[in-house]
């Protein structure tokens, strides 16, 4: 396998820091990728932080631009962990530098923008990445399997729910995020994006919807370098922002597959510092899945007796590849940074084999097809094709 070197761009915040982790597991995970990839580049415009962490990196050129990397013939990834609304453009410009990409969600703000970067990508022969990484538990590996295996029968209902609680005290100060010109797709792309993914991944292509997106806090206080991971409220008497992107989103939706599905998503859920689960409904079973329980799933299979039917624990465990890759032991507990790792490992694999695996630049625009009917649907208050 060729060698792979990455640039990160956005390497001081904490999804940089996640991916750089990654980076750096994904052999000791995955011993047959041996030192293939070499994080080569750090950019971030915070310069003090990016000459602190830089001596963690060894050999490693450091920029607060991130055009600089483009010129460097031997970076072959460029790995954009910036704010959102700098995504199509450093991912558009990484591509015409003839450079593979890997991008965090939501990688654009339309759906137009997406199909122009997968339309570039597949002319430019490139491999192409986009940061879902919540799909890489190894339950949902299992939750394919079951389906794919025809276990539950033909899809009937899928439900899901996404909420946190980061902006639901309205004291909570007005970060980047509140922002619909740095993060123009708001909860929708930010959060229920995440679901999408789950959504293309397991079920199918979704025919049509109809939400419902809604700001839920009009205005927040600025405070100077609040984000997440800050639990602060905003001083009285400061500087009143307008929150210009959304809050919350619901939605029903028709599946290519005739099943039907109920989303609610929010970043305003009092109390609820990270909820993640979904229902998948068969014609012969069901899974059930809750980021409670990260490493089980609940299923249920009419084929099991009458008097012995009912929601089984399942702990997934080392009979999964990428499970046992970290841990020998079912349910010891892999979680967010673990799967991001597993991720990393796809990225190396395919940028230095030069075959894309699930999400590409194409997967990430039918997602972001989602996300766009959304806010047509809302904005219409009616169905919306897809």
């Amino acid at each position: 396998m060729k060698p792979v070197n990455v640039a990160i761009l956005g390497a001081c915040g904490w999804m940089g820091k996640c991916h750089s982790m990654g980076y750096r597991n994904a052999p000791l995970m995955f011993p047959e990728l041996g030192s293939i990839a070499r994080i080569a580049w750090l950019v971030d415009d915070a310069a003090e932080r990016l000459e602190q962490i830089k001596g963690a990196y060894g050999d490693v050129k450091t920029s607060t631009n991130w055009h600089d990397v483009l010129s460097d013939p031997e970076v072959n990834l460029v790995d954009i962990c910036l704010p959102d609304h700098l995504h199509f453009e450093a991912s558009k410009a990484a591509l015409l530098a003839g450079k593979n990409v890997y991008c965090e969600k939501p990688f654009t703000a339309t759906a137009e923008e997406a199909r122009e970067l997968a339309d570039l990508a597949r002319e430019k022969g490139l491999v192409t990445r986009v940061g879902h990484n919540f799909p890489k538990n190894p339950a949902h590996d299992l939750t394919k399997e079951l389906i794919d295996n025809g276990e539950i029968g033909e899809i009937v209902f899928f439900r899901a729910s996404m909420h946190v609680d980061v902006l639901a005290d309205p004291r909570t100060p007005f970060m980047w995020r509140c922002d619909g010109n740095l993060a123009p797709t708001g909860v929708v792309g930010d959060v229920a994006s995440h679901l999408f993914s789950f959504i293309h991944r397991l079920i199918g292509p979704v025919d049509e919807l109809i939400a419902d997106v809604a700001t839920v806090t009009p205005e927040r206080t600025y405070s100077e370098g609040f984000g997440y991971g800050v639990q602060t409220k905003a001083q009285e008497g400061g500087v009143k922002r307008s929150v210009t992107n959304s809050d919350m989103v619901n939605l029903m939706c028709k599946f290519a597959n005739g099943g039907r599905g109920v989303i609610d998503v929010s970043r305003v859920a009092s109390g609820r510092r990270f909820l993640q689960k979904y229902e998948i409904y068969g014609t012969k079973g069901g899974i059930e899945f809750n980021y409670d329980e990260v490493n089980r799933l609940r299923f249920f299979s009419m084929e099991d007796a009458p008097n012995r039917q009912g929601y089984r624990l399942i702990d997934v465990g080392p009979e999964n590849r990428n499970f046992a890759s970290l841990l020998p032991v079912a349910n010891f507990g892999l979680g967010y940074n673990e799967y991001k790792a597993i991720e990393v490992s796809e990225v190396i694999r395919s940028v230095s084999t030069g075959k894309s695996a699930w999400p590409t630049f194409s997967d990430g625009y039918e997602i972001m097809q989602i996300v766009d009917a959304c806010f047509s649907s809302s904005a219409t208050r009616r169905w919306t094709t897809v």
